[in-house]
């Protein structure tokens, strides 16, 4: 992996943290956050930290923490802050990085900053969370749309959780023609031992 992986979803609630947390594990990476926006005494960071059990990771600290569970741009705002590209420097890392968005690709870090451009700012590539719902056809489908128009190199699409064959054989319909696809597994329990049992995820 020559470049960092920047782990995204079609929205908000996917499981990006549980994917984070399975990659970093089986592939011995570091794990970053750029902006966390609410749960401060429990961030996804240390979720991450917590369901490894630290396993061969280093967990950077996030560039901004706000105290708000909002979009980032109106957590930021509720604490006087303007998020600007500039603020963004990959950490420094002996292993591979892997680096956990907030929300969807079009999420704002500010007025006139979208997510997606934070992804091309760290040259990072992408990994897709999708998640089974009414309606997750349509938003995979935009981000599909989005990466390309954006010219996003997506390396990886997994479908956390059951997942309905109709809506899958649509989604998976619209892929890149060298975009691989894996499934994980509903978790019943999510720690560390379940972490350890899972096949590998990523298939590059």
């Amino acid at each position: 992996m020559n470049n960092p992986l920047f782990v995204t979803g079609i929205g908000t609630g996917i499981g990006k943290t549980v994917v984070s947390a399975v990659i970093c594990y089986q592939n011995k990476m570091d794990y970053w956050k750029p902006v966390q926006a609410g749960d401060l005494h429990y961030t996804d960071t240390e979720i991450v930290r917590e369901l490894t059990g630290h396993h061969h990771s280093r967990f950077h600290p996030e560039r901004h923490r706000f105290m708000l569970a909002a979009s980032p741009h109106e957590a930021a705002a509720a604490e006087n802050v303007r998020i600007t590209l500039q603020d963004f420097i990959l950490p420094g890392h002996l292993r591979p990085l892997l680096i956990e968005g907030a929300g969807g690709l079009l999420v704002p870090l500010s007025d006139n900053l979208l997510t997606a451009e934070l992804i091309r700012h760290l040259k990072a590539d992408l990994i897709l969370v999708i998640r089974d719902y009414l309606g997750c056809i349509n938003h995979s489908l935009l981000t599909l749309e989005v990466i390309k128009l954006r010219g996003l190199n997506l390396k990886q699409v997994i479908f956390n959780g059951d997942f309905n064959p109709y809506s899958k054989k649509v989604i998976i319909s619209q892929l890149p023609s060298n975009c691989p696809w894996t499934d994980l597994q509903e978790l019943t329990e999510i720690n560390h031992n379940s972490l350890s049992r899972l096949p590998k995820l990523l298939k590059f």
